[in-house]
Parts: structure tokens; sequence; C-alpha cells
């Protein structure tokens, strides 16, 4: 079952529920939107289902909002996204695979050109048509992934064999320290990617993501691709978090129990109980995205949920199916088998359980509640 299709059982059967926010992913893009002046697109990033979120919800919903074009990582993304937006322009950001270029036309699809092998595929295509098709040229600027080097690239912009047959239509890099604005690294890509395109004033560039757009017109350009602050991320790590939480993750509790003082608690016998306990057990764990690497010990914190307002620390080790709670300081008017503990959302920011897991907030989203109900309503 695809995570991002309505879920069939009934809501008791749902070991938790995953709440998806719509209107607030719609207003995180207006806010980023307005953050840009006229002359700059603001498109949308909705690889990996819309970062955990549903694309097929999520697609429309932004294309409601004004979002006009969308960028996918891999071509499967893409072509179902056409399907969903018939009248999109659509990216697709790990370019071209062998052999793959007339399914990018048969579903009107841009490769994202980061090798001169796929500029040259690309390029034969056209020249065999003999039909311009639009396609983004990709520049490295200093990430060291995809793109052009910044000679391969001057090269280019002078080879007819390259780019007499189309013409790009866009022309990308990517920031490698987005999320730490002060970082010397933007400021040396920015200038890197000012330097590489100057000669191609006629073609629109790109560089900002999420982070890219909070840091300044400086790095916006014509078109920007926030993809993490959308879905209520926090994209720059020295600010506060200025987007709308979209999703809410709830697990439902299966029991509760006391335990004694100086027990240990789950796999591995890693957390003692430092005086006698009141724990809920909740069904949820790392197989639906709630990562073991913000398991608790005698050595160090964990994560937490929230009940009412009362925070409950994780007890031990996450399991696969499983999470232990401590609800000692817990009304017990809010405990009860059967009722849901928010795990992840409003109170519980994404960016905050990465921190215990040592991680990034985009894992935790792109791998959310596969086993969960999920719904699509208002977070408040």
């Amino acid at each position: 079952m695809s995570p991002s299709r309505p879920t069939p059982f009934p809501s008791e059967l749902y070991g938790g529920r995953l709440t998806i926010d719509l209107e607030a992913i719609a207003d995180n893009w207006s806010f980023l939107d307005s953050k840009t002046d006229a002359r700059t697109e603001c498109a949308a990033a909705i690889k990996a289902d819309a970062y955990g979120t549903g694309q097929d919800r999520v697609a429309p919903a932004l294309f409601a909002a004004g979002c006009r074009t969308f960028f996918a990582a891999v071509p499967t993304e893409a072509i179902e996204l056409r399907r969903l937006l018939p009248d999109a322009v659509i990216y697709v950001l790990d370019g071209l695979f062998p052999g793959t270029a007339e399914h990018f036309l048969e579903h009107r699809l841009r490769p994202v050109l980061g090798s001169l092998e796929e500029l040259a595929e690309w390029s034969d295509l056209c020249k065999a048509a003999g039909q311009s098709f639009p396609a983004a040229v990709h520049v490295d600027t200093g990430i060291h992934r995809l793109g052009l080097s910044a000679t391969q690239f001057a090269d280019v912009m002078t080879d007819k064999a390259f780019l007499g047959p189309f013409e790009a239509s866009l022309v990308m890099s990517h920031l490698a320290c987005g999320s730490a604005p002060d970082h010397p690294m933007n400021r040396h890509q920015l200038d890197r990617f000012r330097q590489i395109t100057a000669p191609v004033p006629h073609i629109p560039k790109s560089l900002a993501n999420s982070a890219g757009i909070l840091m300044g017109p400086d790095f916006h350009f014509d078109l920007v691709r926030p993809g993490i602050a959308l879905y209520g991320g926090k994209a720059l790590d020295n600010a506060p978090n200025a987007m709308k939480p979209v999703a809410r993750v709830e697990a439902r509790i299966m029991i509760l129990r006391d335990v004694p003082q100086g027990d240990t608690i789950g796999y591995g016998a890693t957390q003692t109980a430092p005086r006698p306990l009141k724990n809920a057990v909740v069904a949820a764990g790392y197989a639906d995205g709630m990562l073991r690497r913000a398991s608790s010990s005698d050595g160090r914190p964990g994560g937490f949920g929230m009940i009412g307002g009362h925070r409950a620390p994780i007890l031990g080790r996450i399991s696969m199916d499983m999470i232990t709670l401590d609800v000692t300081d817990v009304p017990p008017d809010l405990l009860a088998r059967g009722a849901l503990v928010e795990m992840l959302g409003p109170d519980v920011a994404a960016s905050d359980l990465a921190a215990y897991a040592e991680t990034i907030d985009y894992e935790y989203l792109t791998s959310l509640g596969r086993r969960f109900e999920r719904v699509y309503a208002r977070l408040s």
C-alpha cells in the first residue's frame, strides 16, 4: 500500500495516526514565495513522496496555491507527478539515466543534466528529432556531487555539438552548507555560481534551496527550489523555525505498567529505572520512522513524546514496533489504554527529535508512518 493513499482499515486497528495538514504546506509555500521579488519564481521540491507527506495530495494543493514548477528526484516520481499535474513544469534532479530520454519526452519531463554524457545524449535526441526539448544544466560550485565543472560548462556553452540542438531552460547549482548561513562555503558558492554563469545572462538561474531563500535576495536569482521548509522543517540551524508544522504522528498506548527502582527497561538492558516508574508502551517503532538512534540509556537521554502538554521521555531502546515512555509525572486522567501520544508534531518538532537521533529532520519526515492511519486535516 502506498503511504499516500487513504488508509483502508478502521482507525482502531492502527497502532498510530499520521495527520498531514495540506493547508499548512500551501501556506509555507506562499510564505517562501513572499520572500522573493516578482522576478523570482518559487518552485517546489516534491521528491520522496513529498518528503513523506504524500505526493498525490500535496502536489495538487501546491499547484492550487500557485506553484507551477516542481522538482522530483528520479523519473518514476516525475511520471507519477505528471499524472497529477498535466500542466506543470517538472524537472528530474537525478538527471538522465542511460536510455531513458524517450520516457522524458513521452511525459514532458525536463532532466537536470549534470555530466557531459547526459548532455551528449539529450543533444543527440534533439538533433535526431529536429526539435529543441527543454532541459536544465547543473553546474558544480563546490559540493562535488552532480554537475559540470566550471571548465566543462564553459566549453559546453561554446560547443554547438552540445547546445546547438537545444538551449538550456535553467542553469542550477546546489548549496552544500545552506543550513549554516554564516559558513563561508555559502558565499564561495554564490561567487562561483555568478562567475560560471556570467557568460549566459539570457538563461534563467537557480541556486537557492529552502535555506538559500531565507539567506536573502543575493541567492534567489530567477527560481528558488524550497524543499524541507515546505514540510515544516527547520532550514537554518541558527534561527527559529518560521514554518508551520505540517505533520503530527500519534502512537497508541498499548499497556501501562509499574517498574521498580533498579530494574532495567527494553532490549540490551541499557536503561535502569532511577526511581519507581510508571511506563506507557506505545505502538510505534523504527519500522514507523521513529529512529532507533533516539533511544535512551543510562548514559544519554533519548527523545520524548507529549501527552496533554506533558513531556514523556523515551526509556530504553526503541524497537521495531514499540517504544516505552516514562509517564510517571503525567496526570493519571490523561493515561489510558488506547489513548494517543504525540511522538512528532506541533509539540515535538522533527528538528528536536533529530538532535537526539544525531540526524536531520529530513530523515524523520521521509520515513514516517507507513503503518499508521493517514489523515489529511488541519493540525489546529
